[in-house]
C-alpha cells in the first residue's frame, strides 16, 4: 500500500467542479510532481488531503494516508496527522505564519502540542530545525517576527516548521513563487537536501522545476 493513495478525488463548489476525479499515489521517501497552469485544483487537492478546504467545498473519492482514511475524518483525527506526519509548506509564508508571534514560538507550539518535546527541549529542538535550513544565526532569528526576515528567509523558516516533527510526507505548495532565481534554487535544493526519508509532494506550475 502508498503512503498517500488518493483515488477518484473530486471537487466541487455548487455547480463549478474545480477537481475531477484525480488520482494520486506517493511511496514512502518518494518525490511526486503535480503540475498544471493556476486555477487548475492542485491547491485545492493539497487541501483536500489536509482537511482544510472551506465547509462548502462538496469532495468526494478516497484518501488514504498510511491505511487511514481522512476524507470525511473527525478534526480530532485529522489533527494527530497535521503537522505531526504531514506537513505543509504553503505558497506564501506571511499568509501561513502568524504575524503576531515570534518564529520559534510558532515552531515550539508544534512539537509541544503533539507531545514530541519538553519545554525545556522544545527551544534546542528550534534551533537545531533552522539552522539545518541554513537560516543564520538562528538563535536570534527564532526570537525574529515573520517581517523582520526577508522572502528566502521565510520561506526557510516554513520549511523548518514543516519538517521538525519529522513527517512521513511534505507537502510544497508552489514553495518558490514569490522568490528571486537563485533563492528558488537554494530552496529547491534544500527540500532535496533535508528531507531525509520524507515523501515530498511538490505543487508548482513550473516543468522545470519539476524537471529538477
Amino acid at each position: 500500500m502508498s503512503l498517500l493513495d488518493v483515488t477518484g478525488l473530486t471537487i466541487r463548489y455548487g455547480d463549478d467542479t474545480v477537481v475531477d476525479g484525480a488520482d494520486l499515489y506517493i511511496e514512502r521517501g518518494e518525490s511526486v510532481g503535480l503540475v498544471g497552469k493556476s486555477g487548475s485544483g492542485k491547491s485545492q487537492s493539497a487541501l483536500a488531503i489536509l482537511g482544510l478546504l472551506p465547509h462548502r467545498a462538496r469532495v468526494s473519492g478516497s484518501i488514504e494516508f498510511d491505511g487511514q482514511q481522512l476524507l470525511g475524518a473527525s478534526s480530532q483525527a485529522l489533527d494527530t496527522v497535521r503537522a505531526r506526519r504531514i506537513g505543509m509548506v504553503f505558497q506564501d509564508p506571511m499568509q501561513a505564519l502568524n504575524p503576531y508571534l515570534r518564529v520559534g514560538t510558532q515552531m515550539r507550539q508544534i512539537l509541544l502540542r503533539h507531545g514530541l518535546a519538553g519545554k525545556a527541549e522544545a527551544g534546542s529542538r528550534v534551533t537545531e530545525a533552522l539552522a539545518r535550513v541554513g537560516l543564520p544565526d538562528p538563535e536570534r532569528q527564532s526570537r525574529a517576527f515573520p517581517h523582520q526576515l526577508s522572502g528566502g528567509m521565510r520561506q526557510r523558516v516554513m520549511i523548518a516548521s514543516a519538517l521538525i516533527a519529522e513527517p512521513d510526507l511534505l507537502i510544497a505548495d508552489e514553495p518558490t513563487t514569490a522568490l528571486d532565481v537563485t533563492v528558488q534554487a537554494q530552496i529547491l535544493e534544500l527540500l532535496e537536501e533535508i528531507r531525509d526519508n520524507t515523501a515530498l509532494l511538490l505543487i508548482t506550475h513550473d516543468l522545470g522545476i519539476v524537471a529538477g
